[in-house]
């Protein structure tokens, strides 16, 4: 037996060290490593002495051998088995995640603020007007090579982390030329051939894209310029007669019932190439795909109210809302290697559209009537993301390396066109009919527009050091400077001039709104957005980064890792009054900088065994929308949500333990255990303001959360001998999270509430003392069980996800808290490899949701319930059929 003559890497030192202390001669033990590599075929006793070598960590894969980290991951493999068809559904299948929104992702029960995302190590901008966060369903899974979960801190990231780390991985470069095609089809059994609501929009609706129909009128658009408000105060009855014809009304506003669902669509298509020139090796690739699916949902909406400590429903809604989602993605990059260096391009595109239409009816008892609430909406949502990224290594066995990257990205949302109008039912006894008088029943028209960016760059060096014992040493520094803008302007269309005709106030909304109306003086345009920096902002957030981590084998089979972050960010949003060019009050800049330590302890005890535990030090910033007094309807929840510019950061402190033992064929098991003591994190409380309820943040004095996690996965062969059968095998895999936490306040702490000009208020008025932190489930399960075939390229897996309750928002004074009930997701997977003319082609089939679980939201108190949203998910099925050539 000879050595290799490379260098072993960091986590095979334990075996570097026998083979050095069996072949070096007495005296000799301060050999480098390859100094005793090269003495190996010198010495015959020495080689047969090798034979009992206890190798360890042999058996540890790659993706956990090579971080000190306590970390999971989703490979491509996983994307194929559990058919998932973006990120944010492939997450949830990790241990200790869970999903919000269908889009964000909760680590340990920390919600989406405390979860940084990034894409291949750089940071992301979004498109969401409440949260900062990238919203992870904007990636699909064809574009994605792999998902890394970190869920210790380690100061090579950014310092904004509580829950963990996600980093996206695209396709790079392939090692061979392909080509592949697909195409698919599915629906939903609350949707797909049922009746649903639509509006026409426009006649490039179904692409996602809007033809012209939503633009803002030129005539509008002149009058915004001006810089006044629109209404009667600046223009004439004329002008705004004028500006409120030029609205697109029947394709926006009318509300149609279609007698049948269209089933979902998909296609798509990725190709790569690769050749050598000379020393130099290039590849491309190309992933394109685009999917249109279409969801109606039927449920209740409810509010209530305490009387005598039993919660009673006041008002109480039914309603139906059809959405049609239509996504475009592109990724194209290319590389270049030649030897030891690499260079990548990467250009992602996204372009994600919701199409809505929704009715609700019911009593409204702040109202005191029964009314009709319809909508309709266009939310356009698209990303653009450029990365160019390096990797240099030096020396015979990459003593030293440096890697470096720069990324460009900008993302849009744009909701024009977002239309609401109110009815109120009249009961003459004999008849029965809605009404809209223009005056105690309103209507809007907003257009808004959120605009954010990200230019961030960063470079890493390694070094491993020349010395007995492998000891790496590592530093770098990162740049990110993120900008943002939003704004959002509403009309109406009010009866200033009397009351309308009864005629009139019971004609069909397209009518009603129509040009003849307002010539008529019967309706005038007037603006009713918000001044004062309610309605536009500018935010910004810079952060700039240095770190140092030193890497180093202490003992045989115990590694340490110690390393600290600093880090100097600013971060401020800065309202601005549309209508005048007086600057509205705001907080000052949140300009901090931190030292933020981390360290891990890791022991190899056995070939196939291991502990790791850490301690980390990070932070959590308020996100944009948080702090910008400015309001918005989340049409996920229908509450209205507003921002408090008296926010600060969080420090959380982290400790982390993890127990990880590795069996043969890709089989583990691991255990761990944590705790995070959190100052000042961010909660949102529920508040009414005259008469409105509305949602807004503050920060509570202290939290903690704690909990366990354990994780199973292994491949079986099964004992059925039979040529039908083939070798097939079994695939198991299961994980559990049990998570706790508390909100803690005490007599003399305070808080900053929205409404008190940032003046501190007594803490126990606003903090539920002994309450969970909203988001935290208590209980995260997830099983998957499956029957693979290599040969025949066939595979069956059931896979099963479970999310406990959770808080979704402080309840007001004397209602208890909001709480969501994601329950229990079956799904069902099967893939199946077939050979067609000799092309080969794979069929997938997909059924989602088989237990047919619901979507609850609901408040409970003294034996009442008041069902905040609920409404039935059904069950989704869908076959695709995809081809390599």
């Amino acid at each position: 037996m000879t050595s290799s003559a490379a260098r072993p890497g960091p986590l095979r030192s334990t075996l570097f060290l026998a083979i050095t202390g069996l072949l070096a001669a007495p005296g000799a033990l301060a050999q480098t490593a390859q100094d005793a590599a090269s003495t190996a075929p010198q010495s015959s006793s020495s080689a047969r002495a090798l034979d009992a070598v206890t190798v360890r960590g042999e058996y540890i894969p790659e993706p956990m051998a090579q971080t000190s980290e306590i970390a999971s991951f989703v490979t491509r493999e996983d994307f194929q088995r559990t058919g998932d068809s973006d990120a944010a559904q492939a997450l949830t299948r990790v241990t200790g995640l869970s999903l919000a929104q269908g889009r964000f992702v909760y680590v340990r029960g920390l919600g989406e603020r405390y979860s940084s995302a990034l894409l291949n190590g750089s940071a992301l901008p979004s498109p969401e007007p409440l949260q900062r966060v990238v919203p992870l369903d904007l990636f699909p899974s064809s574009v994605l090579d792999s998902i890394t979960v970190q869920k210790t801190y380690s100061v090579r990231y950014p310092g904004e982390f509580g829950g963990g780390v996600i980093d996206l991985q695209t396709i790079t470069v392939p090692d061979e030329p392909f080509f592949n095609l697909s195409v698919g089809t599915g629906g939903n059994t609350e949707t797909t051939g049922k009746r649903g609501l639509t509006h026409y929009g426009g006649g490039d609706d179904f692409w996602g894209y809007d033809n012209g129909t939503r633009k803002m009128p030129r005539e509008l658009r002149d009058a915004i310029a001006t810089g006044n408000r629109v209404d009667g105060a600046f223009f004439s009855q004329q002008e705004l007669a004028r500006i409120g014809r030029s609205f697109v009304n029947a394709p926006l506003t009318l509300l149609q019932e279609t007698d049948s669902v269209d089933p979902d669509v998909s296609f798509g298509g990725s190709a790569g190439y690769s050749a050598d020139m000379g020393s130099f090796r290039m590849g491309f690739i190309a992933v394109a795909g685009f999917e249109n699916k279409w969801n109606t949902r039927n449920g209740v909406q409810q509010e209530g109210a305490n009387i005598n400590d039993v919660l009673e429903v006041r008002t109480d809604y039914d309603f139906r809302s059809t959405q049609n989602d239509a996504k475009v993605n592109v990724l194209l990059g290319t590389g270049l290697d030649w030897g030891q260096h690499k260079v990548n391009l990467t250009t992602i595109y996204v372009h994600d559209t919701i199409k809505e239409t929704r009715s609700r009816e019911g009593f409204d008892e702040l109202f005191g009537e029964f009314v009709r609430d319809d909508y309709t909406e266009w939310f356009e949502r698209d990303m653009v993301n450029n990365q160019i990224a390096g990797s240099h290594s030096f020396g015979e066995y990459d003593d030293l390396t440096i890697e470096w990257r720069g990324s460009f990205s900008k993302a849009r949302r744009q909701a024009p066109y977002e239309r609401g109008i109110r009815y109120r039912l009249v009961d003459t006894g004999t008849e029965q009919y809605y009404v809209h008088s223009a005056s105690r029943e309103q209507n809007y028209t907003r257009f808004s527009t959120v605009d954010d960016k990200v230019v961030s760059g960063g470079v890493d060096v390694t070094w491993r050091l020349p010395v007995e014992r492998e000891a790496i040493l590592s530093g770098g520094l990162s740049y990110s400077d993120n900008d943002r803008s939003a704004e959002s302007r509403e009309f109406r269309f009010l009866a200033l001039n009397g009351p309308l005709p009864e005629l009139v106030q019971r004609q069909r909304v397209d009518f009603l709104l129509s040009d003849y109306n307002i010539s008529q003086g019967y309706l005038t345009l007037r603006e009713t957005t918000g001044s004062s920096g309610a309605a536009a902002y500018d935010a910004t957030l810079k952060v700039k980064g240095a770190y140092l981590q030193a890497e180093a084998e202490i003992v045989p089979a115990l590694r340490g890792t110690v390393g600290v972050r600093y880090e100097d960010a600013t971060q401020a949003v800065r309202p601005y009054n549309l209508f005048s060019a007086a600057v509205p009050q705001a907080a000052p800049p949140l300009a901090n900088d931190y030292f933020l330590p981390a360290g891990t302890l890791t022991w190899n005890f056995a070939e196939n065994q291991q502990v790791r535990v850490g301690a980390s030090k990070t932070i959590g910033r308020p996100q944009f929308r948080e702090l910008a007094p400015q309001q918005y309807l989340d049409t996920d929840s229908d509450r209205l949500f507003i921002g408090n510019p008296y926010l600060f950061d969080t420090e959380i402190r982290n400790y982390d333990a993890r127990y990880e033992f590795f069996f043969d064929q890709g089989g583990s098991f691991t255990a761990a255990l944590f705790y995070k003591d959190l100052d000042r994190p961010i909660e949102s409380i529920v508040n009414e303001a005259g008469g409105t309820i509305q949602q807004t943040f503050i920060n509570v004095p202290r939290a903690e959360l704690y909990g366990a996690e354990v994780d199973f996965r292994r491949y079986f062969d099964l004992p059925i001998q039979a040529d039908w059968w083939g070798q097939k095998r079994l695939y198991v895999g299961g994980n559990y999270t049990y998570t706790k936490s508390e909100v803690k306040a005490k007599a003399g702490d305070v808080v900053y509430p929205l409404g008190f000009n940032g003046q501190p208020v007594d803490a126990l008025q606003f903090v539920r003392v002994g309450s969970a932190m909203q988001g935290q489930s208590q209980d995260i399960a997830n099983v998957q069980i499956g029957i693979e075939d290599e040969a025949s390229r066939s595979q069956l897996t059931l896979a099963a996800t479970y999310v406990g309750e959770r808080i979704s928002a402080r309840g007001r004074p004397g209602q208890p808290d909001f709480v969501q009930r994601p329950g229990t997701m079956l799904d069902l997977i099967a893939r199946k490899g077939i050979d067609f003319g000799g092309t080969e082609v794979t069929v997938s089939f997909e059924a989602r949701n088989l237990l047919g679980t619901e979507y609850q939201e609901y408040q409970e108190l003294g034996g009442g319930r008041v069902d905040i949203n609920r409404y039935d998910l059904g069950r989704s099925f869908s076959i695709n059929l995809s081809a390599a050539f």
